[in-house]
């Protein structure tokens, strides 16, 4: 049974050792600015030593943590566990058994190998130790936990359809969508609706296409189109939207043929496989092969083969929003 203490990334605190643990980059840096900010606060005379485990050399862990002639309270962080040195395992299992008082040493260990094992087994049986695990961020349920968690913490309400305004804005990056969080979070509006999330991120690039591919994919022609001619007119270049529409069908015509293959080798996120699965509802060979090669076509609109590149990508959205067949095949 583990001695440690297992806490969320968003209560991370000090204690003599913490092992921030997991693959999400971004939560463990926010876990440890948190400890560190929480350290200075309580002193300035905080000393701040910073490692990485494959530069470890014996000693170097008593040396720095040994109490200094003015007592000042010591934190160490040692970032890259996966790649640790042999003496630091055999240093940090010592460590373990007498740490030193008014220190706190941070170790940060990413999982992706299994180097330094032994020592991450005697951090989570210590009485001295606390795990945060920062697991990795992918499904799309999990990011709307986030966003919801974000808001939460700061004890603000967004509305649902806000939460999924800033997934299509911000698809690929938790920091920049965390950023966009907290610039939210100083807005005045007491609930955060999805027109104040438009007010902020509507004119991305990224945000008007998406919702165009989600609005066509889901039979809703007009609106599509008329999100299409919103982006238009805020200053969105018709090459990146295209770009974004057809990432959307490329992902269909990934799963079609193959709906239970892992997101790994289908080089895709979890919650991207899932969205597409749900999408492909009402889809036939005919109708994505048809949508594939009208992608093309205005792919070449858009980039100079045709004079009317708007009139390509209009055509395009009105064969999504029919499944890739003509209205007349129906």
């Amino acid at each position: 049974m583990s001695k440690a203490k297992i806490i969320d990334w968003r209560r991370a605190a000090p204690d003599s050792v913490v092992f921030v643990s997991g693959p999400e980059e971004f939560l463990a840096g926010r876990a440890i600015r948190m400890v560190r900010e929480t350290l200075k606060g309580q002193d300035d005379a905080l000393e701040i030593h910073e490692i990485e485990a494959s530069d470890y050399s014996a000693g170097t862990l008593l040396n720095l943590t040994s109490p200094s002639l003015f007592a000042e309270p010591r934190l160490l962080i040692i970032r890259g566990l996966e790649r640790c040195s042999d003496d630091l395992i055999s240093d940090g299992i010592a460590y373990l058994e007498h740490p030193t008082a008014d220190t706190t040493v941070v170790l940060r260990h990413n999982g992706s190998s299994v180097r330094g094992k032994k020592l991450v087994d005697a951090i989570r049986v210590s009485s001295h130790a606390t795990e945060i695990n920062c697991a990795e961020i992918k499904k799309d349920a999990d990011r709307v936990s986030f966003v919801q968690a974000e808001f939460a913490h700061a004890d603000r309400k967004i509305a649902p359809a806000a939460v999924r305004a800033l997934l299509d804005a911000f698809a690929d990056d938790i920091a920049e969508l965390a950023s966009a969080c907290n610039q939210l979070l100083m807005d005045s509006s007491e609930t955060i609706s999805e027109s104040v999330v438009d007010r902020y991120y509507g004119g991305r690039v990224e945000t008007n296409a998406f919702k165009v591919a989600d609005a066509a994919l889901a039979g809703k022609s007009g609106e599509a189109l008329s999100l299409l001619r919103h982006a238009i007119a805020t200053g969105a270049d018709p090459v990146p939207l295209v770009a974004a529409i057809s990432m959307k069908i490329r992902q269909l015509a990934k799963i079609f043929g193959n709906r239970s293959a892992s997101p790994q080798s289908l080089g895709m996120a979890p919650w991207q496989v899932d969205r597409a699965r749900k999408d492909l509802v009402g889809w036939t060979d005919d109708g994505l092969a048809n949508a594939v090669s009208a992608m093309a076509i205005a792919d070449a609109a858009a980039k100079g083969a045709e004079r009317d590149p708007i009139y390509a990508l209009e055509k395009v959205i009105h064969l999504i929003s029919n499944k890739g067949l003509s209205e007349s095949s129906n």
